[in-house]
């Protein structure tokens, strides 16, 4: 089940709303828990276990920790327990078999079995958060919640559960007891789901098909079919993700919640370092308060700061997936921004704007094609075709495809900045502008629900995360 399904749209959601704002407030929480673990298990039953356990060990831990006030060896015992189980819960779950397959490569190991470890939907998100918890409970940042209900509402809400951002608890304590709902912020939620969705069914899913055409025609694409798909990839992903932050983000909204914008138009970012600002904001927070700064961040010299950008992004990396690519990916992106922070913001703050934001894009869009093949062999191939290597030239047969692709691609490029939220603010100040909005966000989801019932293609790509 996912966000942009008829079944969800009309069934699931209109029946958890209905039932929420029925009963006593007091009771609340108790009916999002409910519901939201009936949602995780749909697909696999199973895996409500796994949150239940994930949910009441964290919740032990934070008052174990509660008890054990300060940081004293108590405390810390705990912490370091609980952190061990939650990384050894995420790592058995989704690196196993990475694990397993590249000992495999090794002749004494070649005699072990393939894992056959089926992976829970959205662990990565939810483990961060609980992780999260007990951190800031151990440094003194939140109190312990005492309530298991309100705790199990945090790490089990539906609207970000599968795909994210990642919500701390710290920025949402106070939510869970004393939200207040309202027809203005409903009403805000209704928009941001709307737009969400639009982003994700009308521009991402489209953005897709081009990429699933473009990806492995291999030389007969030439460096014209590269391009455009890589870059058609590059929109597909920020639609898809940034598309479900605001679907959560609004379903939030409609029960009160308020969550952390997730991205802020990353593609026009002038450098990677402004990019990593904008893009899975949530994400590369979490990195920041738990990893880096912990690590000693900037404080320790050149030296270990490099070290400690190396390890944040090898493991930014390898939270993305279990293939060897993601690491790849991670390093490559910390070994540019270690060059941003040495010298090359420097750089880039003297030369012409449309400079900069060109070399962002260009790493940025390479990075994308490390990202999408998981073997080595394929994004070489892939990056090479790029430049040429394996043939220039473009069948008469993608060409055309490419030249009818090309008005959604200009408007998917158009929508990823910021032009469009501009003019709505410039146009809410118009007398009639409520009606309009209200015609729009229900066009939106006309049209969103006839090319759900139309078409079969419906990915999310940061299911597998």
């Amino acid at each position: 089940m996912v966000f942009s399904s008829i079944p969800f749209l009309f069934g699931f959601l209109a029946i958890v709303l209905t039932v929420y704002y029925i009963v006593p407030k007091k009771f609340r929480n108790f009916v999002l828990l409910v519901f939201s673990l009936l949602f995780y298990g749909y697909g696999e039953p199973v895996f409500i276990l796994l949150m239940l356990f994930s949910i009441i060990f964290n919740y032990v831990c934070g008052l174990a920790l509660g008890k054990f006030h300060g940081k004293n060896k108590a405390s810390k015992t705990v912490l370091i327990f609980c952190v061990i189980v939650n990384i050894a819960l995420l790592g058995y779950f989704k690196y196993a078999g990475l694990f397993v397959s590249t000992l495999k490569a090794l002749p004494v190991f070649s005699f072990l079995p393939d894992p056959e470890i089926a992976l829970p939907i959205g662990i990565s998100f939810y483990t961060f958060q609980t992780m999260s918890y007990v951190i800031d409970v151990y440094n003194g940042n939140c109190k312990p919640q005492k309530n298991v209900i309100n705790f199990g509402t945090f790490v089990a809400l539906f609207p970000q559960l599968i795909a994210g951002p990642i919500v701390r608890y710290v920025d949402i304590e106070n939510q869970l007891t004393k939200r207040r709902e309202s027809a203005e912020l409903f009403s805000n939620g209704v928009r941001l789901f709307a737009l969400g969705l639009a982003k994700k069914v009308l521009i991402a899913n489209e953005m897709g098909i081009i990429w699933n055409e473009l990806k492995f025609a291999g030389d007969s694409a030439g460096v014209l079919g590269h391009w455009v798909g890589i870059i058609a990839f590059t929109l597909q992903i920020y639609f898809d993700f940034s598309g479900y932050s605001d679907m959560a983000r609004g379903l939030g909204n409609m029960f009160g919640f308020s969550f952390v914008r997730n991205f802020d138009y990353p593609y026009i970012s002038k450098s990677i370092t402004e990019f990593w600002r904008r893009w899975h904001i949530s994400l590369g927070t979490w990195f920041r308060e738990y990893v880096y700064i912990p690590l000693g961040g900037n404080r320790k010299g050149k030296g270990r700061q490099c070290l400690n950008i190396f390890i944040v992004w090898a493991l930014t990396g390898l939270w993305h997936g279990a293939s060897w690519n993601f690491l790849l990916w991670g390093v490559y992106f910390g070994v540019l921004l270690t060059a941003e922070k040495f010298f090359m913001l420097r750089v880039l703050k003297k030369i012409p704007t449309v400079f900069s934001h060109i070399y962002t894009m260009f790493f940025v869009i390479v990075g994308w094609a490390i990202f999408d093949f998981t073997s080595v062999s394929d994004i070489v191939k892939y990056i090479g075709g790029m430049f040429g290597f394996g043939g220039a030239g473009t069948t008469a047969d993608l060409l055309s495809f490419i030249v009818a692709s090309l008005p959604i691609l200009c408007i998917a490029v158009f929508a990823s900045l910021p032009f469009i939220k501009k003019a709505y603010f410039k146009l809410s100040k118009m007398k009639f502008f409520p009606i309009i909005e209200a015609a729009a966000v229900l066009a939106v989801l006309t049209l969103c629900t006839a090319s759900l019932v139309r078409s079969g293609y419906n990915p999310f790509l940061y299911f597998r995360f």
